[in-house]
This record gives C-alpha cells, sequence and structure tokens, in this order.
C-alpha cells in the first residue's frame, strides 16, 4: 500500500516513519470500530508518544499547542457541553469568550465533534489542540467532579447499598440528544434508589411531579400517597429524560402523553415491572409508575382475605363450564389481582385461556393475554371476535367498556365459554344495572350473570402496635352499624383495635386486606332482574339471601381486628 492514499495526519507519520503503510490501515480500521480517534488510539496502544503526535499535528494543521497541565480546571464552564458529547468527542471545553466556545481537543480536523457540540450549545466552536493523555485525564477529572456535584445535590446517592446491582431489561435502547442527560450516573443511581425504595416499602405507584418553583416524588404505600423526595426542579427535565429512556418511550415527544414498561431486575432470580405514563402538565412531564409484582398474582386466593363462604362462591363460579363472573370496583381496589388470581387456579394445560387488557399489567405464562391498541383497531370486542375463533375455555375483557363489547362477552359466556370481567361501579346491585343501561337486554344479564365480586381495598392494622379500641356508647355503635344483628358476629368475639404506629409500619398501618361483597345471581335475583327492579331492589334482595354488602364486609373485618373503625369509613359507607 502507498502512502498516497492516505491524507492529512496519517500520511504524516508514515512520511515521518513513525508509522507503515500496513499497520496504519489496521489503526484507522481498529480505532474505527472502538468508536475512538485515530489519535486516541495510537496514543492508547502506546504506538506514538502523546507529545510527539501533538506536535506533528500542530505542525501540519498550523494549530498551536497548549500546555494543559498549567490549565485551571475548576475556572472551565460547566453546562454549557453535554457529558456525552465531552466524553464521546473527547472535547474538553475551556473558556467562553462572547459567543465562542473554545474546546481542548487532539484532532483538530474532526469536524463532526465541532458542528455536533456547535448545534448543542448554539456557539461558534474554535479548536484548541492539547495532548491526548493529558486530556483524557482532564475530561475524566471534569466528568467525575460534575458527577459528584449532582450526586451532592441528591443527597448522598453513593451510599445507598444495592443501587448498581439494579438492571433495566431493555431490549431496545432509543437515542436522542437529550440521553446525554439521561446518562448521568447520579441521575440514574438516584432514580434507581427512587425505584428500590418503593419496592421495599410495598408502594403501588410512584408520582414524579414537576411545579413552577417545586418538585415532588410521591408513594402510594396502601392506598395513600406520602412525599418521599422533594429535588431541585431543575432537575425535572433529566429526571423525566431518564425515565422516558428507561421506559422505551419517545424522548423528544413531549407534547403528548406516553405509555411505556419498565422491567427492573433486582436480582438474577426476581425482577419487577412497571407501568409508566407521562402526562404534559404546566411545567413539565408528570410521570406516573404503576409497581406490578408478577408474585401478587400467585399469592393464592386464601391471601385476599376472602371470608369462608365468600371463598366458596368464587370458586364454584370458577369450576363452572360456562357463565359470567364480573368484579367491580373503582381504580385502585384490587380487581386486577382477583381476576389474575382467579385466572391462575384456572390456567391448567387442560385449557385454553386467552385475555384483553388494556394494558397487559402482569405476564402469566401458559396464557395468551392480547394488549388492546384502539389506535390500530385491535379493540376489547374486536379481540373478543378473534378469541371466539381460536377454540377458547376461558376468556378474560379487561373491562367491559361499551354496549358491544358487553354483547359479546354475553355471548360467549351463553355458547360454553367462562367469561370474566371488570365494570367500574359501586356495589354488585350497581353492575347488572349498568349492563342493562347499556343496553344488554334483561333476559341476557338475568341468565348469564353468575357472580359479582364488588371489592374495595382496606389498609390492615400493624400487628405489632395496634392498640384495644376504647367502648364506643351504644347509640354509636348502632349508628356505626355495629350489632350483632347486622355483622353476624357474636359480641363475646369482638376485637376492636385502633391504628398507633410504630418502627415497622406507616402510620400504624401495614400492608391491605381486601373487602368483598360476593353475590351469586339467584333465582329470586334472576326473577328481580327479569322485572325491571332497581339497584336499590336487587341489593335489598341480595341481602336478604344473606351475601353481605360492602359496608358489613368491612365492619366485619373490624371486628376481626384487621382493620380499623376509621378506615372501614374511609372506603365505604352505610
Amino acid at each position: 500500500m502507498n502512502t498516497h492514499t492516505f491524507s492529512g495526519l496519517a500520511k504524516r507519520l508514515i512520511h515521518e516513519k513513525l508509522l507503515d503503510p500496513e499497520s496504519t490501515e489496521e489503526h484507522l480500521v481498529t480505532s474505527k470500530r472502538n468508536g475512538i480517534s485515530f489519535v486516541n488510539h495510537l496514543v492508547k496502544e502506546s504506538i506514538v508518544n502523546a507529545l510527539t503526535i501533538a506536535l506533528i499535528t500542530s505542525e501540519e494543521f498550523g494549530t498551536p499547542l497548549y500546555n494543559l497541565a498549567a490549565h485551571d480546571l475548576s475556572t472551565i464552564p460547566k453546562d454549557l457541553v453535554d457529558n456525552k458529547l465531552v466524553s464521546q468527542y473527547q472535547a474538553l471545553p475551556l473558556f467562553k469568550r462572547g459567543n465562542r466556545l473554545f474546546l481542548a481537543v487532539t484532532d483538530p480536523t474532526n469536524l463532526q465533534a465541532l458542528d455536533d457540540i456547535k448545534f448543542n450549545t448554539g456557539l461558534t466552536t474554535d479548536p484548541i489542540l492539547v495532548e491526548a493523555d493529558k486530556l483524557e485525564a482532564a475530561i475524566e477529572k471534569f466528568l467525575t467532579s460534575q458527577e459528584e456535584s449532582l450526586g451532592d445535590t441528591l443527597g448522598g446517592l453513593d451510599d445507598e447499598e444495592g443501587l448498581n446491582d439494579l438492571d433495566v431489561d431493555n431490549t431496545e435502547k432509543k437515542e436522542s440528544e437529550e440521553n446525554n442527560e439521561a446518562d448521568e450516573a447520579p441521575i440514574v443511581k438516584f432514580i434507581n434508589k427512587i425505584l428500590l425504595e418503593a419496592i421495599r416499602q410495598g408502594a403501588s405507584d410512584i408520582h414524579f411531579e414537576p411545579y413552577e418553583k417545586s418538585y415532588r416524588i410521591r408513594f402510594r404505600t396502601d392506598g395513600v400517597l406520602n412525599e418521599i423526595q422533594k429535588p431541585p426542579s431543575n432537575l425535572a427535565t433529566r429526571l423525566a429524560a431518564r425515565l422516558k429512556v428507561m421506559s422505551q418511550m419517545d424522548i423528544s415527544e413531549r407534547r403528548i402523553p406516553q405509555d411505556g414498561r419498565i422491567k427492573l431486575n433486582i436480582s438474577r432470580s426476581k425482577s419487577i415491572d412497571f407501568r409508566v405514563n407521562t402526562l404534559p402538565t404546566l411545567f413539565g412531564e408528570k410521570i406516573v409508575l404503576r409497581i406490578l409484582d408478577s408474585a401478587s398474582a400467585k399469592m393464592g386466593i386464601d391471601a385476599l382475605g376472602y371470608e369462608d363462604e365468600q371463598k366458596k362462591l368464587f370458586m364454584e363460579a370458577l369450576n363452572q363450564p360456562q357463565g359470567m363472573i364480573l368484579v367491580t370496583g373503582p381504580t385502585g381496589s384490587g380487581k386486577t389481582v382477583s381476576l389474575y388470581t382467579g385466572l391462575n387456579i384456572l390456567n391448567t394445560s387442560e385449557r385454553n385461556i386467552s385475555t384483553a387488557e388494556d394494558p397487559v399489567e402482569i405476564n402469566l405464562e401458559g396464557i395468551n393475554q392480547v394488549q388492546v391498541n384502539n389506535r390500530v383497531g385491535l379493540t376489547f370486542a374486536e379481540s373478543l371476535r378473534s378469541f371466539l375463533r381460536q377454540d377458547p375455555d376461558i376468556v378474560m375483557v379487561g373491562e367491559i367498556r361499551d354496549l358491544e363489547t358487553a354483547e359479546i362477552s354475553i355471548k360467549a359466556a351463553q355458547t360454553g365459554h367462562l367469561v370474566l370481567s371488570t365494570l367500574h361501579t359501586n356495589s354488585a346491585a350497581e353492575t347488572l344495572t349498568r349492563l342493562l343501561n347499556m343496553g344488554v337486554p334483561t333476559f341476557n344479564v338475568a341468565t348469564t350473570v353468575s357472580l359479582i365480586i364488588a371489592q374495595r381495598l382496606a389498609r390492615r392494622l400493624c400487628n405489632h402496635c395496634r392498640t384495644p379500641m376504647d367502648a364506643l356508647p351504644e347509640e354509636v355503635m348502632k349508628e356505626e352499624g355495629l350489632t350483632e344483628q347486622k355483622t353476624g358476629i357474636p359480641r363475646s368475639e369482638w376485637q376492636l383495635f385502633t391504628a398507633k404506629g410504630c418502627s415497622k409500619c406507616h402510620r400504624g398501618y401495614k400492608g391491605r386486606v381486601g373487602v368483598y361483597e360476593v353475590v351469586r345471581i339467584t333465582p329470586q335475583i334472576s326473577h328481580l332482574i327479569m322485572e325491571g327492579g332497581n339497584s336499590l331492589d336487587i341489593a335489598k334482595q341480595a341481602q336478604e339471601e344473606g351475601f353481605y354488602n360492602l359496608r358489613i364486609a368491612a365492619l366485619r373485618k373490624v371486628l376481626m381486628g384487621l382493620t380499623s373503625l376509621e378506615e372501614a369509613n374511609r372506603i365505604t359507607k352505610d
């Protein structure tokens, strides 16, 4: 190979007999493959001395050589150039004069680096030639000082154990000009610390909230939001960028809401999924993470808080070859866990189970789960139609939202399939009237729905600090509904406690317990539906047949010592 095939510095190094043509070609290919400059490669591999190559470069391109060792690094302008660009191009900002930024570089002909930094900063860039080894040391020191400064701002994150063991399982990495912010080590550690702390506290949601002059992070623990951290408000963009990178979202899109998922590997054997949603607000993007623990679907029906008779009714309905089981309640009442628990019981090799969900919250092996996507026409109704052509035994519909979905679900339940679904109603009786109000014929509702579970989640009293409750006046107990006749529990068995609070719990509560109204659709209730009875008539008939409503179910949990009267009043009303 002849030297005329080379140009610039490579040609000059061959001319100076510091390299031969064959090895020069190899070094050029290797440096490109490793993503570093030709100069840095030669210095790192000790092919050419750093000072020698700097002097040759200076002479070849007419650029003065600057002694970086004599430069006071504390005067380097911070936050002008993104750290990722500094590291990627090995270009260190030395000082700014007006709208000109002077960069220490080892290759003044690297126009790509100069142009990218010019675009990033909006400043005209001028190269200053320095020795490669001194530049590498200076950049490392500069980036380290930046990380330490940000780490101090975020509260000593380096002391947190286990943060570096966390791993985000992303199969795809999105590139953006803002990735440099999201990739900063202190931000990464801070986000990991927040996620880890949320898991430790048993939180169900994490809220990242930007405001005009402040920023706060809150956990929803046992159904109640609590403020955890108040990082500086100027970090809002960096925190959002990091979370969006982890969630595989479009990091440059801030105008519309986005949805994503994070799979966080806590250890080799355990991982936690997060469902992530962004919402553009007046002062930035609010981001909420829902923590999805697949173990919650496998903890078994006994851990959910069903009473013996309620559990029996649920199991009987699950063992039916056809019919419809509806789980109702507001958002955050535990409907998903109840449905997944039922599906997990039914999940055997003899059954074909398909689900249509929006979104799919927990992945279950052996179940065919479909993520609804209305934008491409994959609605609940369309998914159901496809399921019925796939030889199903059991179908789960994430939510019945409209008449079309309701009619197809009813049809599936009438033709030999077991259908499970949810509605957002307050009680079992209101669930039946909601279907009727959607336009489902009374005959179909009366003959198809087999079981309705209305539920809430109550905070469970801490076993370590719960305190016996002072005796209440008789008239107060009657007003609250705490009577033997209503609750069905003899007074001699009552165990009333109040919340106190200790180091093992949060304000006297630890964990939650389900409160359920489980109603089987009996012939009498079916007859009432056919006659056009309203929700009050249906609720009265259900109570006459011995099905507890939510208020009585909550009071029974109070008398069993599982929760407090205050908590029962918070989640139910008479």
